[in-house]
């Protein structure tokens, strides 16, 4: 027979999710800082946005994925995961039910899409620092790309 305390653990794992678990989820995650895009709480890392709450009066997250994590989620859990309507979910921008994810499908969601971001970042750094150390220009400017 399991433990009264088991149970109440069990419980407080599969309670529906919410904005707020999005937000503390997003905001316990290493760089990670909430920002108002267009009015509405959105979450970036490198000052780049990799998920965001613009969809919450309808019960969604919002995560910048690639397409095909995007098909990935939306093939293992079409319940929860979904393309955003129109050019946004051609490009990887996938909405999250919140109430229908338990806490480690959305940490896992939602440290997923902070991780492409973090690697973008990354090879966005790199390509801007090759560039600077080679001098290249921008013909039409006639400047330095940077």
């Amino acid at each position: 027979m399991p433990s009264e305390d088991g149970q109440i653990l069990r419980n407080l794992r599969s309670h529906p999710m919410t904005a707020a678990d999005f937000r503390r989820i997003a905001l316990s995650l290493e760089g990670v800082e909430e920002y108002s895009h267009a009015g509405l709480p959105a979450f970036r890392v490198g000052d780049r946005k990799f998920a965001s709450l613009a969809s919450q009066a309808g019960g969604y997250g919002n995560l910048m994925l690639t397409l095909e994590q995007q098909a990935a989620f939306v093939e293992e859990a079409p319940e929860i995961f979904l393309p955003i309507p129109g050019g946004w979910g051609k490009m990887g921008h996938t909405h999250i039910r919140l109430a229908a994810a338990s806490e480690d499908v959305l940490t896992g969601a939602v440290r997923t899409a902070w991780r492409l971001r973090i690697d973008k970042n990354a090879k966005t750094s790199r390509k801007k620092h090759v560039t600077e150390r080679s001098g290249v220009t921008d013909k039409k400017r006639g400047k330095r790309r940077l």
